[in-house]
């Protein structure tokens, strides 16, 4: 594993709890050697996760759709920048040049990205874990959510084990690190209960 794609909000949100996660993933990361791929944005926990690879003298590669350079305030100081024609280019280079997946607290532009890799897992599009930092709680009522799906017969307790899941940043990078996709085929699951 070279890189983490991280999804993560371009507000810093209420509670300051929220940097300071994304200050220790950030430096969590470089003390794992592992660089860091997210959206290119140098506002809010985007800001703060890239700034703090860059001071640890760590590896940040952002993409960044052309039309929110302005608005998002494009980081200039990063390793590598990439400008992209729309969402759909920056969410498949992000995806390429990573090799795991991390979804900090954020907003509906997070969770659209963390649901998309996830939904690609059960898929079987590709086998690269996933994980969730869940910073006091944040993230309580969407793994609940999650499970309810899991008891209401629309997926099957395998697929919501493919989230790894944390609240500690290094311990969260050492799931990662040590995740095995599992043998899967939704396909042939559906089949079997038909």
């Amino acid at each position: 594993m070279k890189a983490v794609c991280v999804y993560c909000g371009s507000s810093f949100g209420v509670n300051p709890a929220h940097s300071e996660a994304a200050k220790a993933f950030g430096r969590a990361l470089v003390a794992a050697n592992l660089g860091l791929v997210y959206g290119g944005g140098k506002v809010g926990l985007m800001g703060v996760i890239a700034d703090t690879v860059m001071a640890e003298g760590g590896r940040a590669i952002g993409v960044i759709p052309e039309l929110l350079v302005n608005k998002e305030v494009g980081h200039g100081g990063l390793s590598e920048l990439h400008v992209v024609p729309d969402m759909h280019h920056r969410k498949k280079m992000m995806a390429d040049l990573s090799d795991a997946f991390v979804a900090l607290p954020g907003g509906a532009g997070t969770l659209e990205e963390l649901f998309e890799v996830y939904t690609w897992a059960q898929l079987g599009y590709h086998h690269k874990p996933i994980g969730v930092l869940n910073i006091d709680g944040f993230y309580d009522p969407l793994i609940a959510l999650l499970k309810h799906t899991v008891s209401e017969g629309f997926m099957q307790q395998k697929y919501f084990d493919l989230l790894q899941i944390d609240n500690d940043p290094a311990a969260l990078i050492t799931k990662i690190a040590h995740y095995h996709a599992p043998a899967q085929d939704k396909w042939a699951d559906m089949r079997e209960s038909v």
